[in-house]
């Protein structure tokens, strides 16, 4: 299996190294600021703008202000972020690799 790793401090700790090597995975060397082509990233965005202005003081009420916001997504947002792919895609390609708008 392999996995991308942005270089990141976190992803490259010795822990996380021996991690990897431990479950024999192979990690592929990703630019650090390459755009994040991933639905999920806008997906967890649009979640936080739901909870930003919430204050949760425990993380039981944490856990139930995402759960809440998650909830409130509707699958016409989840669609229309699918069907943006090839525009995101196209955009990577003009920028020839560089951050774009998403």
């Amino acid at each position: 299996m392999r996995w991308e790793n942005d270089l990141a401090p976190a992803h490259v700790a010795k822990s996380t190294k021996d991690w990897f090597t431990k479950k024999q995975l192979e990690v592929l060397a990703w630019p650090a600021n390459s755009p994040d082509l991933n639905v999920i990233e806008n997906l967890w965005a649009i979640v936080k703008r739901k909870i930003r202005d919430r204050k949760p003081t425990t993380l039981d009420q944490l856990k139930q202000n995402i759960a809440t916001a998650w909830e409130a997504v509707s699958a016409e947002t989840c669609d229309k972020l699918v069907k943006s792919m090839p525009r995101r895609l196209q955009a990577v390609i003009q920028a020839k690799g560089a951050a774009t708008k998403y």
